[in-house]
């Protein structure tokens, strides 16, 4: 047995020891494969973004990609492209979208830059169907308060559309990262479906506190408890009580296939927080069945 193969069985074994259907993740990337290619130079050279040695455990094709997934039981996952820079985000969406026609069960995913055209391609892509966006405004190096994004949010606060956001100043911050920037687009935009990536950390309790006051915002597990990331941010002991009462908003995310360590460990890491079956359940399936049911 190969090491994907034992990595397959094992996560099947532990959702159907839970009782799951399967497996819900919101955190899953797949690009084009020359800017794959690129990201994935920027993690084996330990970027100044970075800021350690970050090892890539499913280096795979994407044809072998999904494959892997499937067989993990993850029945539903996006792709998550993420705009570095102007000009590149309609390319991006173009890959995104023949990605989604081909693979029925990734969430059609997008993305967006602040510039100019953002209004016009975010909203063809919302009308034709698109399910979630992504941001990264610590690769970007922009803030989300920025004034070319004002008619973007109200477009996806209107439409219900779900963003995922990195926005915590994990792993490395700049200028662009923190609560602050997200506080000031959810105090226009209050009803804007916003998923916050790896819990926000570092600034967990901040992050918990905007999705506490609001409705529409969710909080992604990725990378959060395992070892790997506890080495740079480990999650405060004492807002674990919170974060076990907003079960119905934390959504598992995984980071796939940038992670160094087998899949499993996610799923575990979540299980020994002890937070109970019901939490589990909804963390890993029922929560993002909820926000984006079937699909297409």
């Amino acid at each position: 047995m190969t090491d994907l193969t034992r990595d397959a069985a094992e996560v099947t074994d532990w959702w159907r020891r839970h009782g799951l259907p399967g497996l819900f993740d919101v955190h899953v990337h797949f690009m084009a494969p020359p800017v794959q290619r690129a990201v994935w130079e920027v993690f084996d050279s330990a970027g100044p973004k970075l800021g350690r040695p970050w090892p890539i455990r499913y280096r795979l094709p994407d044809e072998e990609r999904v494959e892997m997934l499937r067989a993990m039981g993850v029945r539903r996952f996006s792709a998550l492209p993420y705009a570095h820079k102007p000009g590149v985000a309609t390319y991006l969406n173009d890959w995104a979208r023949d990605f989604a026609a081909r693979v029925p069960e990734s969430l059609w995913s997008a993305t967006f830059y602040p510039e100019p055209s953002a209004v016009e391609y975010v909203a063809e892509l919302i009308g034709a169907g698109v399910e979630v966006f992504k941001v990264h405004v610590q690769v970007g190096e922009f803030h989300l308060h920025d004034p070319l994004l004002d008619p973007v949010w109200g477009l996806l606060e209107d439409a219900g559309t779900p963003v995922v956001v990195h926005v915590g100043s994990g792993p490395v911050p700049n200028e662009f990262t923190g609560p602050e920037t997200l506080r000031r687009v959810l105090a226009r935009y209050p009803r804007l479906s916003v998923i916050v990536a790896h819990l926000g950390a570092p600034e967990y309790g901040e992050f918990l506190e905007l999705a506490q006051t609001h409705e529409r915002v969710r909080l992604d597990t990725t990378m959060v408890f395992t070892e790997f990331f506890s080495q740079m941010s480990t999650y405060p002991p004492a807002l674990l009580p919170r974060l076990a009462d907003l079960g119905d908003r934390i959504l598992l995310g995984s980071d796939f296939p940038s992670i160094p360590y087998p899949y499993l460990h996610q799923l575990e890491s979540l299980e020994r927080l002890g937070f109970g079956e019901h939490w589990l359940r909804s963390v890993c399936w029922d929560n993002g069945w909820s926000l984006f049911g079937a699909g297409r």
